[in-house]
């Protein structure tokens, strides 16, 4: 509360200590963002989620404890459930590190507080159509897959490597922002909702086909030129760290045009250089659309930057993917696109 209370850019609208309260109240308070701890006695805060996602889209910011195996796999089902995002809750700290966290926090829940959503559905299968796209046979012949992602990264994480098989024939790398401690449990919640096997990388882990690496926290992660995973401590880039960039900067730097990059959801522009080095050195490059994006940030500042081949929804890259690797006809945005 004190969070809230102490800066001048959030209004506390109502603290409440059960998830029922929430649910009574935010029909009439209707707040622009919510700030929902995991563990809450009655229901929990992962039901509480899909409910309010359910019936009243209001944004939903998940803070946890620092977790454990269990807690991690909750806080993953709430962003899963329609949460925008999970932020690790503060143990016992003082001074300026204590007033530093909090400033963190309070910026997380006004950007937060400023972004649309809409009531959680299904992700619909049908094609994506859109004026002016038309079909054409596109053969693209990768060596590795790298995608990142953001804000509403783990939900989109696992819709594109879900609809993977599990003989997926190319290697995987990817990049979420989210917290150092929550990292270890993100890779084993996805690795439970993906055919491919999902590990947190290790520093000189070779990658493999059908086998996806995640980016530990706090840490860059590029891939070598002997085909391993590096990590490094360099500085954040356009304030992460691990970097979309200096993952995709990388894949182009040692595939050339054999690299293939996905830009997921998110805030902010990290990934958006990377991704227009791929596409520069003959790689091919996507974007989620708008249509599913929970923030369209990052992939819409691709597609501005001329860094995206396509642009198309959740449901439908990794269907586009595979085709396009089978060389079978897929829908194109644009004639120069692979």
């Amino acid at each position: 509360m004190r969070v809230v209370a102490d800066d001048p850019r959030l209004e506390l609208a109502e603290a409440v200590e059960t998830a029922e309260e929430a649910l009574r109240l935010v029909p009439r308070l209707r707040p622009d963002v919510i700030s929902m701890d995991i563990c809450l006695p009655g229901m929990d805060g992962l039901e509480a989620t899909r409910q309010i996602m359910a019936h009243f889209p209001t944004p939903i910011v998940i803070v946890s404890d620092r977790p454990g195996g269990g807690a991690a796999h909750v806080s993953m089902n709430a962003l899963r459930s329609g949460a925008l995002s999970v932020i690790e809750k503060p143990q016992g700290l003082t001074g300026s590190a204590g007033a530093a966290v909090a400033q963190g926090i309070a910026t997380q829940l006004y950007i937060m507080s400023q972004v649309p959503v809409i009531r959680r559905r299904l992700m619909q299968a049908e094609p994506f159509r859109h004026k002016g796209m038309w079909s054409r046979p596109l053969a693209i012949h990768p060596r590795i897959l790298a995608l990142a992602a953001s804000t509403g990264g783990p939900t989109a994480f696992a819709r594109v490597l879900g609809d993977l098989p599990p003989d997926f024939a190319l290697p995987v790398v990817l990049v979420q922002h989210m917290g150092q401690s929550f990292m270890e449990g993100f890779a084993q919640w996805l690795d439970q909702q993906v055919a491919l096997p999902v590990r947190l990388a290790q520093h000189g882990m070779p990658i493999a086909r059908g086998q996806v690496l995640v980016a530990p926290g706090d840490r860059h992660m590029t891939v070598g030129p002997h085909g391993e995973v590096l990590l490094h401590d360099a500085a954040p880039v356009q304030g992460q760290r691990p970097s979309a960039d200096v993952l995709f900067s990388s894949v182009a730097r040692v595939f050339g045009a054999d690299g293939l990059g996905v830009l997921l959801t998110g805030m902010g522009e990290d990934g958006v250089e990377g991704l227009g080095r791929i596409r520069a050195r003959g790689g091919y490059t996507v974007v989620e659309d708008r249509s599913t994006a929970v923030i369209h940030g990052m992939p819409g500042a691709a597609e501005r930057a001329g860094a995206a081949c396509i642009s198309l929804p959740v449901h439908e890259i990794a269907p586009h993917i595979l085709r396009a690797m089978a060389g079978g006809p897929v829908p194109s945005q644009d004639p120069l696109a692979g």
